[in-house]
């Protein structure tokens, strides 16, 4: 039989429908190629905002009048603020701050009107969670400009005199946490999540899809051992690694990037053990779902992309739509971030840390009844 080593037109076109045909065959990757450009279209498009607006604040105040009142009115209307309730006392505030509950306090203290009355030039209080510095810098600028907007509305006629010239009464800020505004102080810990996302789900997800393309699966699921087994004895030896990871992590933070700590490293290392079994989980669930190592990428990279946008690593988390707020309480990258920097940068305890935990314990159990019952499948 005769051949050609020349071009044939009729040759070349039978190997791009056979290509084709096998992107139709592999669905998972045809869907990867529509599914990727287009959430990132959605999430860059829509869900990245770096001017956030609408934060919690809650209000301390001990004095109460028309120039208190229109302070707080004055916030709302400006858009950065959402006034979320009030606090009996300065304690409440530190609290509410250390939690996450909210974004700013406003502590107005008692003897405030009477002192602006009388020409005092008293001042007032903000407190900012300043544990990102971009989610809360254009806030804190308007606030400054506040004391001005209440001074044209509420001052005239015999109180015209206190408008004129400077401010009648001043906004201090205080920056909690990171008064500095120094970027790695967020972005480092933040880090520790975001290489652990990344190394976790890739590694398990290879795991059992690695078995299948090399034909020992039939040996395993021959073996008198239960899916669960299987399963945690994978999961045991990338644990180990993790914490390797995690003390990489550490002395490069301590020592080349100069990060204070201000929480126990026993409670980072607690925190990020349980984010560890949360990713490796998501990795065996993708490793069961995937036929080989391509899909299993794949659906790593489908995973993580979502987790480093809307988890408030990369951007304030307040400042994205309620609709990518709610996505990104669903990713657990989400949850290790408020509770790492919570660690490094506001000495939470446990119980300021409580509302970040139980959501990472419930997101990894569910995720091992999922894996567990497709590699039931499997069995079948």
């Amino acid at each position: 039989m005769k051949t050609s080593n020349g071009f044939s037109l009729s040759r070349w076109w039978s190997m791009v429908l056979k290509e084709f045909l096998q992107l139709r065959r592999d669905r998972l990757t045809f869907g990867m190629i529509i599914g990727i450009p287009i959430a990132q279209l959605v999430l860059f498009g829509f869900a990245i905002n770096n001017d956030p607006r609408h934060l919690a604040t809650a209000v301390i105040s001990a004095d109460h009048s028309e120039f208190t009142r229109s302070f707080v009115a004055a916030m709302e209307s400006s858009e950065y603020f959402d006034i979320v309730g009030t606090l009996p006392d300065e304690e409440a505030g530190r609290s509410a701050l250390a939690s996450g509950n909210v974004q700013f306090v406003v502590n107005i203290p008692a003897g405030f009107t009477g002192r602006l009355l009388r020409g005092e030039r008293p001042a007032l209080l903000i407190e900012a969670d300043a544990t990102d510095p971009a989610a809360t810098g254009m806030a804190l600028a308007a606030a400054g400009q506040l004391a001005r907007t209440v001074a044209a509305k509420d001052m005239t006629g015999t109180l015209s005199f206190l408008a004129g010239g400077q401010d009648p009464f001043e906004v201090r800020v205080h920056r909690l946490y990171n008064p500095e505004g120094i970027t790695r102080y967020n972005i480092i810990p933040g880090l520790i999540g975001v290489i652990l996302c990344m190394t976790m789900v890739l590694m398990t997800g290879l795991a059992i899809t690695r078995e299948r393309e090399r034909g020992t699966m039939e040996n395993i699921l021959a073996m008198p051992v239960s899916p669960f087994e299987v399963m945690t004895g994978k999961l045991i030896p990338y644990i180990a690694i993790g914490l390797i990871q995690i003390t990489i992590i550490l002395v490069a933070a301590r020592f080349l990037f100069r990060v204070p700590c201000a929480g126990s490293i026993g409670m980072v290392y607690g925190a990020a053990l349980l984010f560890v079994l949360a990713n490796l989980t998501v990795g065996i669930a993708m490793s069961s779902l995937a036929r080989n190592q391509l899909q299993a990428m794949q659906m790593t990279l489908f995973y993580f992309l979502p987790n480093i946008i809307l988890s408030g690593f990369m951007f304030p988390f307040q400042g994205m739509p309620k609709w990518a707020q709610a996505v990104g309480n669903v990713l657990p990258l989400t949850y290790f971030n408020r509770l790492i920097r919570g660690i490094f940068l506001k000495d939470n305890l446990f119980q300021d840390l409580w509302p970040n935990i139980w959501p990472l314990m419930v997101f990894t159990l569910i995720v091992m009844v999922i894996a567990l019952t497709f590699y039931r499948r499997t069995l079948d």
